[in-house]
């Protein structure tokens, strides 16, 4: 090197880190429905899951006056199902305050009241329905909206297509359900179906969890609201059949109703542990 050249400088850049690896699927966490070892540990979770879902109710302002109610079957006596009592707010019920009903719709656990109309709509479904573990019925306002219109739902998004063709409309009005009777034509027209819009009453949707018919009630009040929306601003644009078909096989599932609904009981459950009654949450079954 000669007296007049400038020296070049080092190169100090460290040398480039090695890329990031993938996770191995094994290692990354996903929940799914639990499974339980005893009765005792299904009934206290399906109470828990029931508790969650009517305090959701009750956030989501599916509450009129005393109207609404969501069952959960009993895993040990299936022609018995848990229910919120009568006259008592969705937002205030805690596991504790549940009762169970059995096929008489008899009181035998529980200090409080059921109503009627519960009683009259729910036993019907779970005794024609015995894959169903729950049911949801609420005077939601979109609901009642979309049934005083007595249409169903159209396939004009992608979360309503899970109801293409699995939905139906029980095309009648006849008072406050009472008896039998109706409930019976009530869960003869919902037949195999996940939900059904009752005429100038409400939604009703039906699950094999808590948790998968309390999502199909949160999220078809929620379409509801989208078509009514829809409509008022112009002419809907439905998917095809074709691809409404496909979509709901690929998300009509109760299992993708579960998973749907889990970050909503995540919600409820942290900020709100109170509706888990004196004795606190059940530990998780694996």
């Amino acid at each position: 090197m000669s007296a007049t050249e400038t020296p070049r400088p080092q190169d100090t850049r460290p040398e480039p880190a090695a890329k990031p690896q993938p996770v191995s699927p094994t290692d990354l966490s996903f929940a799914l429905p639990p499974v339980f070892e005893t009765v005792e540990q299904e009934r206290r979770h399906r109470k828990e899951r029931l508790t969650a879902a009517l305090r959701l109710f009750g956030r989501f302002g599916f509450e009129e006056g005393v109207a609404g109610h969501i069952t959960a079957r009993d895993p040990e006596f299936p022609d018995h199902f848990w229910v919120n009592p009568f006259g008592m707010s969705f937002k205030h019920i805690t596991v504790d305050d549940l009762i169970l009903v059995n096929h008489e719709g008899q009181v035998v656990e529980g200090r409080f009241h059921v109503n009627q109309a519960a009683f009259a709509i729910h036993s019907q479904i779970h005794a024609a329905r015995p894959d169903v573990v729950a049911a949801a019925h609420s005077h939601s306002t979109h609901g009642r909206a979309i049934s005083a219109l007595g249409i169903r739902l159209e396939p004009i998004t992608q979360d309503v297509c899970p109801f293409y063709e699995d939905h139906e409309l029980f095309d009648d009005y006849a008072g406050v359900v009472l008896d039998a009777e109706e409930g019976k034509r009530i869960a003869r027209t919902l037949g195999a179906r996940k939900a059904l819009i009752l005429r100038n009453h409400g939604l009703l949707t039906v699950g094999q969890s808590v948790d998968a018919a309390a999502w199909w009630f949160i999220t078809m009040e929620r379409s509801c609201q989208v078509q009514l929306l829809a409509q008022a601003a112009g002419e809907l644009k439905p998917i095809s059949p074709e691809n409404a078909r496909l979509t709901r096989d690929q998300l009509g599932n109760d299992t993708v109703a579960w998973i749907n609904y889990k970050p909503l009981y995540d919600v409820i459950s942290r900020s709100e542990p109170d509706l888990f009654g004196v004795h606190g949450p059940m530990e998780s079954a694996s």
